[in-house]
């Protein structure tokens, strides 16, 4: 416990920056999954030949830009702003372009309604990111002060460095909300499920634990790879959830033997609910480790620091709970204070982790076992019913929407793609090391203008910086949504994903040109997905037959374990885009539909998703196969065996879904999108599947059920974990053994 309690505050302090940088000062935007592909190589050779560095806008609103007050306060301010040494140039709506006057009726920076106007900054190139930010700010209290000058207007600023801080800075304040909202909750259901504040305690203690270990873990990580800022949520909530998942079944074994027989309660307790938090953390940590044979940086950074957070999660489970149920010892079997409480009494005996030898979860079974095919059947449609929304699933990357729109960098985004079309940058990028006539020139013959989707095409433009010398072509595409009534470029449209398809066709063969831009990445993205897909599966779903093979010793089980969790998968995401994508969601969770989901979220759900589920049938398979060991023939012990852990698996899902939901109620639409995707998968895992779906098909296979062929009896025998220690209340022999 001394040793955890100084690794728990040194985590604590580092991620939070007491030793220098902190996690989340290291994090990325995230506004783009990219891979190593074309359009990654593009953008690095267009941000190499960059002339200028960071910008700053000022959107300059309900003013006449002919209005001699508003010439005069924003050429005042650009003057000042030139004079800077850290200033490269200023354009606004008055500055001449060569070989022509100013004219700000027509300029690009005047909105289209005649009533705003914007003013842009660029920094020199090669400022540190400390001086880039101080000089930033600076420059924006500038602009402002020059726009507050001007009578009845309303000024505002806005970067992308503002909107990539905001981002950041929005994932530490998320996590502070699901945990205000997650923490008191889960204590709530457990102090009713236990009876006491004191069984309550200890899983949220080992929580707390995990998350310190987990925010150390990451911030290491940030160090080897980019983290995106959605991962630092997505992954502390997956250790919390498994800490108290872990906390929960150990305390509830413990106590239950305790019961038993007091003498070697803490060494039976691991022997049995130790081994299956062990699977579990291992079936978690494969179905995460799937992810690191992806290219793509945000799946490799969720599944390298989520395997070390299922890591720090089994340290806990297996080293500070026990010995935090060794200091609290039979105090945990003591009634506690609600339990003088009529009302959390009856309630406690109902719901309370300490199942009796017949309760509602053994009826359930036995009125299951008596009409299998029925139960069965109904759910799979029921699920799959759920499931058909997913043929309308459209993947999105949403950028700067994944702020809420409240977000003062978002609605300066939002106002400048609606009001000034002409100043924002074509979605689709065209890279050549070409001089510019043989780039325009290639842009003629392969009628790029012409292609389905394409609304213009920006003259060539020449860039240099450091010896390279690079052409660009803009090209403009097709494509909107429409935010607070405003129609807003989506720069990875389905129109502009499609001309990146044919402007990579018409690429020659032999010098390379670079199709890049946000529709860019999500192609290459979903490619990656695409290609490493089946080898990422593959080898989750063999890993995880191994494990259950080792677990239980059959071939059957395990097959039907993974169907099952396919079919409750499909549930999810059919849940998923009904709420996101078609927006029936968005008055309860404070969000607006981007018309579609998140490119890297059904990836993270599946691998998330896969995990916990497997999670659950380990904890009932594990209880399940103990009785099996015992003696109990094939239907008594899947009855038994939902009896003695069904009120632990409810229990656990309902904490672990509190936990989701919790998180879900920030305010980045990535987490809300995960924390929803999670919170429905766990739910109908814990209900749908593992209480209805498995005992009707464990009855419909019955003693087939545990079949091996005779090699693999072999090997289980040799390689196979079990515990030789037997149920409580189940005498070690009864009936015929297995």
């Amino acid at each position: 416990m001394a040793t955890w309690l100084v690794l728990v505050a040194l985590g604590f302090a580092a991620a939070t920056g007491a030793f220098g940088e902190g996690l989340f000062d290291r994090l990325q935007p995230g506004d783009a999954p990219q891979v190593t592909s074309e359009a990654r190589t593009g953008q690095r050779v267009l941000n190499q030949s960059a002339t200028g560095g960071a910008t700053q806008t000022l959107l300059l609103d309900r003013v006449d830009p002919a209005d001699p007050a508003v010439r005069s306060a924003v050429e005042r301010v650009s003057a000042e702003l030139r004079a800077r040494p850290d200033v490269l140039a200023v354009r606004s709506p008055y500055t001449a372009v060569p070989g022509a006057r100013a004219d700000p009726i027509r300029s690009p920076l005047v909105a289209t309604d005649g009533q705003a106007l914007l003013v842009t900054v660029q920094l020199v190139r090669g400022l540190d990111a400390a001086a880039e930010r101080g000089a930033l700010a600076d420059v924006s209290g500038r602009l402002l002060a020059a726009g507050a000058a001007v009578q009845g207007a309303v000024a505002s600023t806005s970067s992308p460095r503002a909107i990539t801080d905001e981002i950041t800075h929005q994932v530490p304040r998320d996590l502070r909300t699901g945990e205000v909202v997650a923490l008191p909750a889960s204590l709530l259901v457990m102090i009713v499920v236990f009876g006491g504040f004191l069984a309550a305690g200890l899983p949220l203690l080992g929580a707390v634990a995990s998350i310190g270990g987990a925010l150390a873990a990451l911030l290491g990580f940030s160090y080897v790879t980019d983290l995106d800022s959605s991962v630092v949520s997505v992954v502390t909530v997956l250790g919390l959830g498994l800490c108290i998942d872990y906390g929960l079944l150990l305390t509830s074994r413990y106590r239950e033997e305790l019961r038993a027989r007091p003498e070697g309660a803490l060494e039976r307790t691991l022997a049995t609910a130790g081994r299956t938090v062990l699977f579990s953390g291992l079936t978690v940590a494969v179905s995460l480790a799937g992810l690191l044979l992806f290219s793509a940086t945000i799946l490799r950074a969720v599944g390298a620091a989520g395997v070390s957070v299922v890591g720090v999660a089994l340290l806990v489970a297996l080293t500070l709970v026990p010995a935090l149920l060794t200091l609290a010892g039979p105090r945990l079997v003591r009634p506690g204070v609600t339990q003088r409480l009529p009302g959390l009494r009856r309630l406690g005996r109902r719901l309370g982790d300490v199942a009796p030898e017949q309760g509602a979860f053994s009826r359930l079974a036995g009125a299951i076992q008596r009409s299998p095919v029925v139960p069965m059947v109904g759910v799979l449609v029921v699920l799959l019913v759920a499931a058909l929304p997913v043929l309308q699933l459209r993947l999105v990357s949403s950028g700067v929407a994944l702020l809420p729109r409240t977000a003062p960098s978002r609605q300066v985004f939002d106002q400048i793609g609606a009001r000034f079309p002409a100043a924002n940058g074509a979605p689709v990028t065209v890279v050549s090391l070409w001089p510019a006539d043989r780039l325009q020139q290639w842009a003629v013959d392969n009628d790029v203008a012409g292609i389905p989707g394409v609304t213009g095409v920006d003259p060539v433009r020449v860039q240099e910086n450091l010896g390279q010398r690079v052409s660009v072509l803009g090209v403009r595409v097709a494509g909107s949504r429409t935010v607070g009534g405003l129609a807003v470029p989506d720069p990875a449209s389905d129109q502009a994903r499609s001309v990146v398809r044919t402007l990579q066709a018409r690429e020659p063969a032999v010098e390379p040109i670079w199709v890049t831009g946000q529709a860019a990445f999500v192609n290459d993205f979903l490619d990656d997905v695409r290609t490493r897909g089946p080898l990422a599966a593959g080898v989750v779903i063999l890993a995880t037959f191994v494990l259950l093979f080792l677990l239980t010793g059959s071939v059957l089980v395990p097959v039907k374990a993974l169907v099952l969790v396919v079919v409750s998968l499909g549930a999810s995401f059919g849940v998923l885009v009904w709420g996101f994508q078609q927006g029936h969601l968005e008055r309860v969770l404070s969000f607006e539909s981007t018309g579609g989901i998140e490119t890297a979220i059904p990836v993270l759900i599946v691998a998330l998703g896969f995990g916990l589920s497997m999670d659950y049938e380990v904890f009932l398979l594990s209880r399940i196969k103990e009785l099996r060991d015992d003696g109990l023939p094939n239907d008594q012990a899947v009855a038994a065996g939902l009896q003695r852990s069904g009120r632990i698996i409810t229990s656990a899902a309902l904490v672990i879904v509190v936990v989701f939901l919790g998180f879900a109620a920030g305010q980045l639409l990535v987490i809300k999108e995960t924390g929803i995707g999670l919170a429905v998968t766990v739910a109908l895992d814990a209900t749908l599947v593992r209480l209805i779906l498995v005992p009707a098909t464990m009855t419909v296979l019955g003693e087939w059920n545990w079949w091996a062929h005779a090699p693999l009896r072999r090997l289980h025998a040799r390689l196979g974990l079990r515990e030789a220690t037997g149920s409580p209340g189940v005498p070690a022999g009864a009936g015929t053994p297995s």
